[in-house]
């Protein structure tokens, strides 16, 4: 057991870019690729994520301090400076019991799988510190192993069931066949985008309005090129930074570069998940009685579609004047705007690339961010204390568009550590009613039910 302890803690230690092709290795020999074609397809996913990370790095680095100087000119305070989710995911693998929560999470895949009440097998254990990271802050403030375990379980459940029925948009609309997505980073804005979503098909604007970034690429001609947008939108967040002429011309083409550079590591992502997914469904065909499985990925494989990364780029200067203005926010957006695509990816599904919506939901979705991360950035400041990471924030709290601040994470947080004779119970009869809309009324993923049936 300690042999296996190491060589995972190991794997950890090592990051995704190494954690996932040793992960999609396995993965593919167990659904019966042999070693050379199990190994090249995690490999070319390896290779994609390293690549989509450099693209984000390069990403924060050219954004980050020209968000940051547009926030200095204004002369507004901000109180929590947003760190970025690595530090939260370093806060994370660094908490006494993230054994015990990973081990959980785990096992809930598991047991949902066999129980046919899910049908993602999540092979994307780097984003675990997602679902962990509730479980560690329950754990800290209430010194309860078991509230901090179950909140994790919480969570888990929440992220499989959300990675179910929003797999037919990640298939349908971003041409991902048998993939879902457990990256909570992503999964949460459904939960407010859905019901937003509704609401605004009930008003004649919005539900009658079929603009998208292609349409808008066919009326602007030169101007609509992803490229060109980018170097536009890089531009207007430069001059609005007070940068000189050289600097606002070298931030719109590094933004014109993530345009163009992001959607073809992207499609490394498709080129090493056919072989795993194609098996992965001749696999389950022979030992679940015809159940279809997803493999569940990180919402980096659709994050480079255009309309995602166009939309993220609209969000990200009005991330920044909503949080000078927004009523109760102390965050200040820095190290997390590169990856505001991720927190709009689903939106886009959602939407079918409605422009207006997207921009209306993101909107909202970047409220909850901030009042969220707001809430609970004192408490994620002392964690980060307890554990000894070196955060080198300059402001009084630390926070990020990760952790606590996404709604999903938000609500099971407080359900655990405040009133959690009467919230949990809340909380839990809510997911159970989705969960009964879903999989009951709605029935998302109906061929698959079929299927087993």
């Amino acid at each position: 057991m300690n042999y296996v302890m190491g060589v995972f803690n190991w794997l950890i230690a090592a990051g995704p870019t190494v954690m996932l092709p040793v992960i999609i290795t396995i993965i593919g020999m167990i659904f019966g690729l042999n070693i050379g074609r199990a190994f090249k397809s995690g490999l070319t996913l390896g290779i994609g994520f390293a690549g989509i990370k450099l693209i984000l790095d390069f990403m924060t680095t050219n954004v980050g301090p020209a968000a940051k100087a547009m926030v200095d000119r204004t002369g507004v305070h901000l109180t929590a400076l947003d760190v970025g989710w690595g530090s939260i995911a370093a806060v994370t693998w660094a908490s006494p019991i993230i054994a015990l929560l990973i081990f959980a999470i785990l096992i809930v895949n598991i047991v949902l799988l066999i129980l046919k009440h899910t049908h993602t097998l999540d092979v994307d254990i780097w984003n675990y510190h997602h679902i962990a990271i509730v479980g560690v802050m329950v754990y800290f403030v209430t010194h309860n192993m078991w509230l901090g375990i179950g909140s994790s379980v919480v969570m888990a459940l929440i992220t499989f069931k959300l990675a179910d029925w929003s797999q037919p948009m990640v298939e349908d609309f971003f041409g991902v066949p048998g993939v879902s997505l457990p990256t909570v980073s992503a999964l949460s804005s459904l939960v407010i985008a859905w019901p937003l979503n509704w609401l605004l098909d009930r008003i004649p604007f919005f539900r009658k309005s079929k603009f998208s970034i292609r349409d808008a690429q066919k009326y602007l001609g030169f101007f609509g090129d992803s490229m060109i947008m980018g170097l536009i939108i890089g531009m207007a967040i430069g001059a609005l930074a007070g940068y000189n002429f050289m600097k606002i011309m070298q931030l719109g083409v590094s933004m014109a570069a993530v345009l163009v550079l992001i959607p073809k590591m992207t499609s490394l992502f498709m080129e090493g998940l056919m072989p795993i997914s194609e098996s992965a469904q001749k696999w389950s065909q022979k030992r679940f009685k015809g159940q279809k499985l997803f493999i569940g990925l990180d919402a980096a494989v659709v994050v480079g579609n255009q309309d995602v990364i166009t939309t993220a780029l609209i969000i990200i200067p009005m991330t920044i004047a909503m949080a000078l203005v927004l009523p109760g926010n102390h965050v200040l957006p820095f190290a997390d705007l590169a990856v505001v695509p991720f927190r709009v990816a689903m939106v886009v599904a959602l939407t079918n690339g409605n422009l207006l919506k997207n921009i209306v939901i993101g909107l909202v979705v970047t409220a909850s961010l901030l009042w969220c991360g707001t809430s609970t950035a004192p408490v994620l400041t002392q964690l980060a204390k307890s554990v000894g990471i070196k955060l080198g924030a300059s402001s009084l709290y630390i926070s990020s568009f990760a952790a606590t601040s996404m709604i999903q994470s938000w609500a099971v947080y407080m359900a655990f550590t405040t009133h959690q004779i009467i919230l949990i119970p809340i909380l839990l009869i809510v997911f159970a009613g989705c969960w009964y809309f879903f999989d009951g009324i709605k029935k998302v993923n109906e061929n698959v039910n079929t299927t087993e049936a």
